[in-house]
């Protein structure tokens, strides 16, 4: 332990005096600098150069497992936000939730199960060269990317706290020295239009500037029979501004401000199927179905964002190595509801059966249930990293950030007493429940990071990483019950205030060997220890006096992988074979009672879980204007975990069997604590400890396929382009809790498309077809109707997205 502890204590000096250590290696690096002229070729025109490991490579050169799509490959497959870039990238996947905060994305089957405000996302989002404080930021449209980085794996060395499952880094465009712009419009079914355009240019001889800019006004697909509307629509617009001084021809500085804006009604889920005639009574005239459309409801799912950013950004170039500083400043805000009960109920209605919020009273309405997000992020990044091809190559670095995020939340429901009229009447006597949240939550972090990559003999690199980081979190929160005068503390959310706080200290790397046969072809393998940091919960079930902040996470990667490439370009391949074991992972079990109607919904870890698998990535151009992109992942995930509630239609076996002790795995009871004396102490609702699990939204299969011919048509440089893209993906779980009933067959997907380009690409029309074959499917399913309990658990709503419907599109650009 004393040995780790001096090693850390040398590490941090050492990070700490990064400038004078870069000046050392520079000079150290001037004859080997010679030797390497020959590997330091620049790129060719075909070939990818990417910033994966914070300098300037090539990404044949990278010994890691990088996916990345350049703003050609998203133009073409018609890619408008970071959502939708899962059909680029098989090993990433997108968990929709009804708002902003609920939904996340995972790679390699790892991201988040926890979406508290107070704990951060394991897939990172960074936008150039800024980290996204929360995951609630991290869903964009995108507009003038040069390209988008998928790494994948653990990436915590260089990435910081936040990114044991990988990172998503974006990268837009640069001002340009000489005057152009661009244009690009789409049309679809469904009333979907966006624009977005860019123009750049100088200013001044050593000064370029940038502006982009789009709107998108997404039409709704799901068809609310309450009012004749349409709902999950969109409409967002977003500005960007950025300002490129050469100050000296060794120093640059890239002023740059992003503000973005966007409102919806989205997601509100369908029913897919129920067995309760009460149910059907209630939602008539819906008919729940795959194929269902149509919702029944006085109030819906709503969301809206506003984010800010601006960064300055000052790169150095010392010759053999780069100084970059990159200060930060973002301001996110987000309100949102999430009405419970999804039913055309103005007034409170007699429902059976429905949540009993107190002895003799159910549900009658629950149409408040949501509140505000405020978040502001000060960082700071001060890094050094070695120029081109050499012998010594490194990225040393210091790190600050501060995060201050404010939640509110209210949760209001009516209910109404039991028996006293017939199901869909409105009641006499309702009683109003009510409790609501005010919390703040601060986070403080300091890092210090190197990686350096020696050429020990010929091709034989050695690569070795250390990071360490300091952070201190706290949560002071206020829950007020009854929020509304004249009503009653909802079930299990008394009234209660109090303040707490941690800290924590952790050291991480990575440890590598990389042997490049050639420049087109390299093999390496990596072992890297990631860490996720400490949180504490802000949402509406916390006990603010006593909750204990949730564990950090850390994670053991091992990735063994082989990189190579004709010397023509006609065929690329990347191949990465991967194990993850994670430690107490972060995740939210939920607690609830249908029995009573209490809502819990409890921050925990995970006692471990594993990802393994082997992914491939390949490019075949056989012929003169014919390309074959390629794409598989198989990912095999495990998850142990206690505390977890059961599935929905089990909890009712529960009722008898109730444990002190030797509680049974994959099985539901329910847990009694008793004192010395066997005095019961409480009495847990339905749980179940699981072995051997699933993780959720990690289907073991994915692959894609996409064909892509351009033909010059005649002299003058006009072309045809034909493009299919096929998407498979397997069987998947939406549930922790390892609920049969919420999964999702396999299915594929296929989309085209046909278009016509003008000379030099200077003008393009494109007619699309997403979804080709009408495939429906789902991207998320739950208990959740109106009348979903243990007594009758087997209505079932899900999310369905624009593309489970078959649609067409025309998409038109220009450049000048």
């Amino acid at each position: 332990m004393n040995v780790v502890r001096r090693f850390a204590s040398a590490s941090h000096i050492a990070l700490v005096a990064s400038a004078t250590v870069a000046t050392m290696l520079a000079g150290a690096q001037g004859a080997a600098a010679q030797v390497s002229q020959a590997r330091d070729a620049a790129p060719a025109a075909d070939e990818i150069v990417v910033t994966a490991q914070k300098r300037a490579e090539r990404l044949q050169d990278v010994p890691l497992a990088v996916t990345a799509v350049t703003s050609d490959a998203l133009a073409q497959q018609n890619i408008n936000d970071t959502s939708s870039l899962v059909r680029a990238v098989p090993s990433l996947q997108f968990q929709p939730g009804a708002t902003s905060n609920g939904s996340g994305f995972r790679i390699r089957g790892i991201g988040s199960q926890l979406f508290s405000l107070g704990v951060e996302a394991s897939v990172s989002v960074v936008v150039d060269g800024v980290v996204a404080a929360r995951q609630a930021q991290s869903f964009a449209d995108f507009a003038d990317i040069e390209r988008i980085e998928v790494l994948r794996g653990p990436q915590g060395t260089l990435f910081g706290k936040n990114a044991t499952g990988g990172v998503i880094n974006i990268i837009t465009a640069r001002p340009k020295d000489s005057f152009g712009g661009s244009f690009d419009a789409t049309v679809a079914e469904m009333d979907e239009y966006r624009i977005k355009g860019t123009i750049t240019g100088p200013i001044a001889e050593t000064l370029n500037a940038r502006v982009s800019g789009y709107y998108n006004n997404v039409g709704g697909y799901i068809r609310n029979q309450a009012n004749g509307k349409d709902v999950n629509k969109s409409e967002g617009w977003g500005l960007r501004g950025k300002l490129d001084w050469q100050a000296t021809p060794d120093l640059n500085f890239l002023l740059a401000a992003d503000y973005r804006k966007n409102k919806s009604d989205c997601c509100n889920p369908v029913l897919v199927n129920v067995r309760n005639p009460d149910t059907l009574t209630l939602i008539a005239p819906v008919t729940p179905s795959i194929y269902n459309r149509r919702i029944n409801e006085d109030e819906v799912n709503r969301n809206y964002d506003r984010q800010f950013q601006t960064s300055l950004e000052a790169s150095w170039d010392l010759g053999a190595a780069t100084v970059t500083s990159i200060t930060a400043y973002q301001k996110y805000k987000n309100v949102a509801n999430n009405p419970t009960d999804k039913l055309n109920n103005p007034n409170p209605i007699y429902i059976p059966g429905n949540g009993v919020l107190a002895p003799g009273l159910t549900i009658g309405k629950f149409d408040q249930n949501g509140g505000t997000i405020d978040l502001d992020q000060f960082s700071q990044e001060l890094r050094v990293a070695s120029n081109g091809q050499r012998d010594l190559g490194y990225v040393f670095g210091l790190f600050y950030s501060d995060v201050s995020v404010d939640r509110t939340f209210l949760r209001a429901a009516i209910a109404c007493p039991t028996g006293g009229g017939a199901i869909g009447t409105v009641c006499a006597n309702p009683v109003t429940f009510s409790s609501s949240l005010a919390a703040h939550n601060q986070t403080e972090s300091i890092a210090g990071f190197g990686q350096i990559d020696w050429r020990v003999v010929g091709g034989l690199k050695l690569i070795g990483g250390l990071r360490v980081q300091h952070e201190s979190t706290s949560v002071d929160g206020t829950r007020t019950a009854p929020a509304i005068a004249g009503s009653t503390a909802f079930p299990g959310n008394a009234s209660i205030s109090g303040k707490r706080s941690a800290s924590d200290t952790a050291v991480t790397g990575k440890a590598g060997v990389q042997y490049e046969f050639s420049r087109n072809a390299q093999v390496y393998a990596s072992f890297t220890r990631g860490y996720k940091g400490l949180g504490f919960n802000t949402e509406l079930a916390t006990n603010f006096a006593t909750q204990e902040a949730v564990q950090p996470e850390h994670v053991n990667g091992y990735e063994l992988g082989f990189k190579g490439r004709t010397a023509d370009g006609l065929l690329s391949v990347a191949v990465a074979g991967f194990i993850a074991d994670y430690t107490d992972l972060q995740v939210l079990a939920n607690r609830s009672d249908p029995s009573t109607g209490q809502i819990a919904f409890v921050q925990t870890n995970a006692g471990s879980s594993q990802t393994k698998g082997v992914e491939i990535e390949a490019a075949l151009n056989p012929a003169e204007g014919l390309s074959v992109n390629f794409g598989m992942t198989y990912a095999k995930t495990r998850l142990d975990a206690d505390g977890l509630s059961c599935p929905l239609q089990v909890q009712a076996a529960a009722a008898t069997n109730i444990l002190t002790g030797n509680f049974p795995v994959n099985s539901c009871y329910r847990r009694r604590i008793v004192d010395a004396s066997g005095t019961v102490l409480s009495t847990s609702g339905p749980l179940q400890d699981v072995r051997g699990g699933e993780l959720p939204f990690s289907p073991k299969l994915r692959l894609n396929v996409s064909p892509r011919y351009e033909m010059q048509l005649n002299d003058s440089g006009l072309s045809a382009v034909f493009q299919i893209g096929l998407n498979y993906q397997s069987k998947q779980r939406f549930a922790l809790e390892q609920d049969p009933l919420l999964a999702q067959k396999g299915y594929a997907l296929v989309d085209t498309s046909i278009g016509l380009k003008g000379p030099e690409g200077r003008w393009y029309v494109t007619g699309y077809v997403r979804n080709l074959f009408d495939k429906q499917f789902v991207t998320s399913m739950a208990h959740s109707s109106p009348i979903s309990t243990a007594a009758l658990p087997f209505d079932l709503a899900a999310f369905i997205s624009k593309e489970s419907n078959r649609y067409f599109g025309v998409n038109f650009g220009m450049k000048f």
